[in-house]
């Protein structure tokens, strides 16, 4: 089949830069997001403006589109599934389905042959005190559903008082990890096309801020030992899933450079922006490339590099980033910037490393 449009799911900066890698593609994209004049809009050739569960704006996505793809995990899997009646969807609802839910995401991890940090799934408050005391009082407190940059957590350190924490994160189903006691945080961004060819990127480093990132270095600090053993668990992870498209995948790096896989996101992630600057084929291009059953692109870096998130109030500081040689700037169309929003990111190349 011949691909001429493909549609995003999701009207984010994510669906913005994937619209922009497949317009130099030559692909025409039509976005399905419920708020108007989108970051994402902004560069696509039309928007359907309507939830993401619509049934009439599903049925006009697939009659309007060759492939369908998504650019957020929480996309309702029953929609991805109503899609794929008629119309191939990348990612497949399966991978939304395992990355939607905290516990069953780490559940098929460990089925896959890929470690993480035990787990107690809390659907109480005695579900929750029996977790603690299982994990000696300590761990982190998370939603299963919808948490990310920081949102819906809470820590626990010996002596901490979980009296009515259940209560307090909404009585939704909670999970309890265990701490991991490790040296640093990596991520790795991985494709796997429709013929089921795996390329991955080089691991980055990462660095949080009040939970949401704010650097991805290039390289990593690891061994080549701990980079290849990151490329093995996207590699199963992709193969697990029967996956198409890109793929971001965490890591915790213990003190022995052994991994302990934290998250996976089923789209193009913020850790992988770096490739667009140092790379020749970025995440963006990558997976219109899957999608759209072309040959993936080459993942080696020419440079080093530092990506940092522009975060609220830090749009500010684009004039004096613009002003230093060696950076890409790329904003987000945005207009209101809010205390942990997402504004843009700067990457600034770097020579190799001797």
């Amino acid at each position: 089949m011949t691909i001429r449009t493909i549609g995003i799911i999701g009207g984010g900066q994510l669906g913005r830069m994937l619209a922009m890698s497949a317009a130099r593609l030559n692909f025409r994209t039509v976005i399905l997001e419920p708020q108007a004049d989108s970051p994402a809009e902004q560069v696509a050739n039309q928007q359907i403006t309507a939830a993401y569960d619509d049934p009439a704006a599903l049925a006009e996505l697939a009659r309007l589109c060759d492939v369908v793809t998504y650019e957020f995990e929480n996309v309702p899997v029953s929609a991805a599934e109503t899609l794929a009646a008629s119309v191939p969807v990348y990612p497949p609802p399966k991978a939304l389905e395992v990355a939607q839910d905290r516990v069953t995401e780490k559940r098929f991890l460990n089925e896959s042959g890929i470690e993480t940090a035990r787990f107690h799934a809390v659907d109480s408050q005695a579900d929750l005190e029996a977790a603690l005391a299982d994990f000696g009082g300590e761990g982190v407190l998370k939603t299963r559903r919808l948490g990310y940059d920081g949102k819906g957590q809470k820590v626990y350190r010996k002596g901490d008082s979980s009296d009515g924490a259940y209560e307090a994160l909404g009585s939704v189903p909670l999970i309890l990890e265990s701490f991991v006691p490790f040296v640093r945080e990596i991520s790795i961004i991985a494709a796997r096309g429709t013929d089921g060819e795996v390329r991955c990127y080089d691991p980055t480093e990462n660095v949080h801020r009040n939970g949401i990132l704010h650097t991805s270095t290039q390289p990593a600090a690891i061994t080549p030992q701990t980079a290849t053993a990151a490329r093995e668990a996207a590699t199963k992870l992709l193969d697990a899933l029967g996956y198409v498209g890109v793929v971001g995948m965490e890591f915790f790096v213990l003190e022995d450079g052994s991994l302990i896989a934290n998250e996976i996101a089923p789209r193009v992630h913020n850790s992988g922006h770096w490739t667009e600057a140092a790379c020749i084929v970025s995440q963006f291009e990558q997976h219109i490339r899957a999608v759209a059953s072309l040959p993936l692109g080459d993942t080696v870096r020419h440079s080093d590099c530092v990506m940092t998130n522009l975060i609220g109030d830090d749009i500010d500081s684009v004039p004096a980033w613009l002003a230093k040689p060696n950076v890409l700037v790329h904003l987000y169309g945005k207009t209101e910037a809010r205390p942990g929003r997402k504004m843009g990111h700067v990457t600034e190349i770097l020579p190799f490393r001797d």
